[in-house]
């Protein structure tokens, strides 16, 4: 009881130093392929802290043999991964704590009622592109650590901070570190859960669709086939494979979620002139993998269903769609829910919250995927954010929670880290 009040009293002394932190890291636009001022403030406070770093630029060859490597970026100069370790004495559980960097467009400024990249707090709440996806994530993970230290009593396992380029587009930061060696006896990654526990994380796929038609003059339109009509009904059957794949799911932790599986039609584009019937009309989205799915499963499910639309309009059977998979791809995590990780992050999460963690599946991919499956590490997501704001106009985090989950993590890190 008298650890867990310093713990308290350490963490009151460093908010406002952790607000700093978070601002600083918001106000930097981290968007792919612009990370390194954010990663340079991630590296400073690493150093100040004492962890033994390692900065280093993934190249595309040391990573490219990997089949779980989808991306479709080239460059990585000048934009590092970032790990620090705090070495334990000996004898102990490691840890690994992986928080990503980049953060997505922030999209029509116009809807923001501040600037995207302001840090401004108003009502215990901080604003910015990244606040909760998830630079709070990352900020909490520095304060635990700093906690830590501060505690001056020695952990037996190590800690091994991560702060990764990439996760937006498919999680190439986290594989690279992966690659490069980095795995431990369990890992947490602060995603926006909104304090749940997520044991389980959907999968997901990017596809590409081409469906083509006849062009035409608008005019005697009749003498074309036009190609938005055809994908029209390709998007129907889209939306009856989305009912389908969503009627087998029988998992409990996913009974609060509305589509554990989602099709998403996220792009579609056709057509080159108003007078014109288009001739090709492309589509882009991204289907859900369900924990207990592989890749190839869904995948041929997918292409099942686009090769039963010659059953629906002939017009398919001489002009079949062309799918494409490409850009990122999660992979999906499936860790019981009785696993040791998430009994004893769930036991310190009662303590801090006074009440049991909720325990779901995560309605979204992370790199949790990577490591589970990859690295054959157990992953829990659990964080401080919202899932309501993120990827939206003003996103923001509330600052108690940030506190709150390096509570939790302070007192799971003298826990787990000390066992053998």
């Amino acid at each position: 009881m008298e650890t867990h009040r310093l713990i308290k009293e350490i963490i009151e002394d460093k908010k406002k130093r952790t607000i700093k932190l978070l601002q600083r890291l918001v106000q930097e636009d981290s968007v792919r392929g612009n990370e390194s001022k954010a990663q340079a403030i991630i590296i400073e406070k690493c150093r100040k802290l004492g962890l033994e770093l390692d900065i280093w630029e993934i190249s595309e060859n040391d990573i490219k043999h990997h089949p779980f490597y989808r991306c479709d970026r080239k460059d990585f100069k000048g934009n590092p991964n970032v790990v620090g370790v705090l070495k334990g004495t000996g004898g102990g559980k490691s840890l690994l704590l992986n928080g990503h960097i980049d953060v997505v467009p922030e999209g029509d400024r116009k809807d923001w009622v501040h600037d995207p990249y302001s840090g401004i707090i108003e009502n215990g709440k901080l604003y910015g592109r990244g606040a909760t996806d998830m630079k709070g994530g990352s900020a909490a993970l520095l304060l635990a650590i700093e906690v830590v230290k501060e505690l001056d009593t020695p952990l037996k396992g190590d800690i091994i901070f991560q702060s990764v380029i990439e996760e937006e587009s498919g999680g190439t930061g986290t594989l690279a570190a992966l690659i490069r060696g980095y795995k431990a006896d369990a890992a947490i990654i602060p995603e926006p859960t909104n304090m749940k526990i997520f044991p389980k994380q959907q999968g997901s796929m990017w596809f590409r669709l081409r469906v083509k038609g006849k062009s035409a003059h608008g005019g005697t339109r009749y003498e074309g086939v036009n190609a938005i009509d055809k994908a029209y009904t390709v998007v129907q059957a889209l939306q009856k494979l989305e009912n389908q794949r969503n009627d087998r799911v029988d998992d409990p932790l996913y009974s609060n979620i509305p589509i554990p599986l989602p099709v998403n039609i996220g792009r579609i584009e056709s057509g080159k002139w108003p007078s014109s019937v288009p001739d090709m009309a492309v589509i882009e989205g991204r289907i859900g993998v369900g924990p207990w799915e592989t890749m190839r499963d869904v995948e041929e499910e997918f292409l099942s269903t686009i090769s039963n639309l010659k059953t629906v309009d002939p017009w398919f059977l001489e002009h079949p769609v062309e799918v494409e998979w490409f850009g990122g791809r999660w992979q999906p995590g499936n860790l019981p829910s009785d696993h040791e990780l998430v009994n004893t992050l769930s036991a310190h999460a009662k303590q801090v919250m006074g009440a049991d963690p909720v325990i779901e599946a995560s309605p979204w991919g992370t790199d949790g995927g990577i490591l589970s499956q990859g690295g054959d590490i157990p992953v829990v997501i659990f964080g401080p954010g919202t899932t309501e704001v993120a990827h939206d106009a003003n996103e923001y985090i509330e600052l108690e929670r940030l506190y709150q989950t390096a509570e939790i993590l302070v007192l799971f890190m003298m826990d787990w880290c000390n066992q053998s």
